[in-house]
């Protein structure tokens, strides 16, 4: 799905009609029930699974054998070419989608009934090789679940909706996997709960048999425009994409050793041998986004711009006659071509689109790690407190948000609902900055819109109502947000190479809150909490002005391409 605007044209506002009418659809629900099983492994294995290791006595340097976990979902573009051309045995007839996702959900069911089983403390090696390997097939389920929504979504089932249920589903999974879990650990026993949240992967996986896959003549023409297409008459000479492919493939194969080097050497059993994850992110994480986004996308520019000069093309056609012009031909499809379709259809436009993906959500996911220290350790909350007010109340408020958020990229537009939750993310900062000097104007609000008698009334006081009332308005613009952002980003990239490229943009995004986290965690050593909220709201403000110039970018693209005015205000 390119960055048109003409698909969404419809010649009326949208509303609650073509809401009902595409949560309606099967494709809809099928989303649900996919993003809950994209966030059931997510929780288990890189938060809920430290309960347990905890309640089992692991010691704390022990449990950095689990740091690879998160490092398969920040890097999980590396193996995304495969994801797109690499067919299960046996298993194609699913779809090109599908054989990926039923394959993953049930090996991720089998790979938690198997951690049912073992022991912690008496198994740590297999039981931490398991969960790695979960972990990774978690990843790829994410991958092949993005390039699904893009590929299914047409104008009733639309990429709007779909994006929105995803994340609806996402969240619950992470209720069901966070606090749920934690309060059936506590009268049935880890073992018994992983069991249970194994079987419930497994059911997903055999319902997901009957999902709607992405039209099969569609892909099987991309395929073989592909294939035919690369050696005819007026494309590039096969030394020219071999040398790309071969430059483009080192760099991508150089990252994926690292990383593996990485997750191998956190395996040892040695806990002073074992590299630290932070730092590895820290140092490694800009190289290996250099060496497999930047370097390859100036690439994929140099081959479009040889393209369009005629520089370097076949003369005549050249068909493939060996084993390595297949394999040339069949490398240069997964790797390479997914790049040169997404910098030639966006052209120095990328260079925005770039910039907005890296600091849209980047307030959320660096602040993300000091929630908790902020309210336990600063704000002196309890323990239970806090979780009722992030997990049960907050999880709620999110929800609610997502369900806003797509109602009003139906009523709004994409880009209008896309700039409204850049604007309330970053606002919602000044709650914490608020609170972090006391609150006084969160409680002023509080009383005046009746939040404390509410607390009051359910067993609570003023201060509690404080600290729930920044939570719910954070999440529910953190809901609108998410909707939106996701959407955009879903539509903005191409069905055929959506696994490719949406795994590139959306690893973006987990990397670069990543990256930005030490140096947060140092000024709120130095200048404090209220500094740092002020200082996130200003980047939120950057974000801002990206989505203007965005929607400015997306308006002209229209207006160049006969696109009518109410198709411009769907967008």
């Amino acid at each position: 799905m390119s960055d048109t605007v003409a698909e969404e044209s419809t010649g009326k506002k949208p509303g609650w009609r073509k809401v009902l009418t595409s949560l309606s659809q099967p494709k809809t629900g099928y989303m649900l029930l996919f993003g809950f099983a994209a966030g059931l492994p997510y929780a288990l294995l890189l938060g809920t699974l430290y309960a347990w290791l905890s309640d089992a006595k692991v010691d704390l340097e022990t449990m950095g054998v689990f740091s690879l976990i998160g490092l398969s979902y920040a890097f999980k573009f590396l193996w995304s070419p495969a994801l797109d051309r690499i067919d299960l045995p046996l298993l194609r007839r699913l779809g090109k989608r599908k054989q990926w996702i039923v394959t993953a959900q049930i090996f991720l069911g089998i790979a938690l009934v198997t951690l049912s089983m073992l022991n912690p403390v008496t198994a740590l090696g297999w039981f931490s090789l398991l969960a790695g390997i979960g972990a990774f097939m978690s990843a790829t389920q994410d991958v092949v679940i993005d390039a699904w929504r893009v590929d299914v979504a047409d104008d009733v089932a639309t990429i709007d909706i779909l994006s929105t249920v995803y994340q609806m589903g996402y969240r619950l999974a992470a209720l069901a996997g966070g606090a749920l879990a934690l309060i059936l650990a506590e009268r049935i026993g880890w073992p018994q709960v992983y069991l249970l949240m194994g079987g419930i992967l497994l059911v997903v996986g055999i319902l997901g048999l009957w999902a709607p896959d992405a039209d099969a003549k569609a892909s099987e023409v991309l395929d073989a425009d592909d294939e035919h297409g690369l050696r005819q008459a007026g494309q590039l000479q096969p030394k020219i994409r071999g040398l790309a492919l071969l430059a483009v493939g080192a760099l991508w194969g150089w990252a994926l050793i690292i990383v593996g080097v990485f997750m191998v050497q956190s395996l040892g059993s040695n806990p002073e041998l074992r590299p630290d994850s932070v730092q590895f992110i820290t140092t490694m994480g800009p190289l290996i986004v250099i060496a497999t986004v930047v370097v390859p996308a100036f690439i994929a520019a140099l081959l479009v711009k040889l393209e369009r000069s005629g520089s370097y093309k076949l003369e005549q056609a050249q068909p493939s006659r060996t084993v390595g012009d297949r394999a040339l031909d069949h490398l240069y499809r997964a790797l390479v071509l997914p790049l040169t379709e997404f910098v030639g259809r966006m052209g120095w436009s990328l260079v925005l689109v770039l910039a907005l993906v890296l600091t849209y959500r980047i307030t959320d996911s660096v602040w993300g790690t000091f929630a908790y220290p902020f309210y336990l350790g600063e704000l002196q909350y309890t323990k239970d407190e806090v979780a009722f007010a992030s997990k049960f109340f907050g999880v709620g408020a999110v929800v609610l948000g997502l369900a806003l958020g797509g109602y009003l990229l139906t009523v709004l537009g994409r880009m209008m609902t896309l700039l409204l939750g850049a604007i309330l993310a970053a606002l919602t900062n000044l709650l914490y900055a608020d609170l972090s000097i006391g609150g006084y104007g969160l409680a002023a609000a509080s009383r005046f819109s009746g939040f404390t008698w509410l607390a009051e009334t359910l067993g609570g006081d003023e201060r509690m109502s404080k600290l729930l009332l920044a939570i719910g308005l954070e999440n529910l613009a953190i809901g609108i947000a998410g909707a939106a952002f996701v959407a955009w980003m879903s539509s903005i990239v191409a069905k055929g190479y959506s696994a490719v490229q949406y795994a590139l943009l959306s690893s973006l995004t987990m990397l670069v809150g990543t990256l930005g986290r030490g140096a947060l965690g140092q000024m709120i050593e130095e200048r404090g909490y209220y500094d740092v909220f002020i200082l996130t709201t200003l980047i939120g403000g950057i974000a801002v002005v990206l989505v203007i110039f965005e929607w400015i970018r997306i308006s002209r693209k229209g207006k160049d391409s006969g696109i009518d005015e109410t198709a411009l205000k769907n967008a």
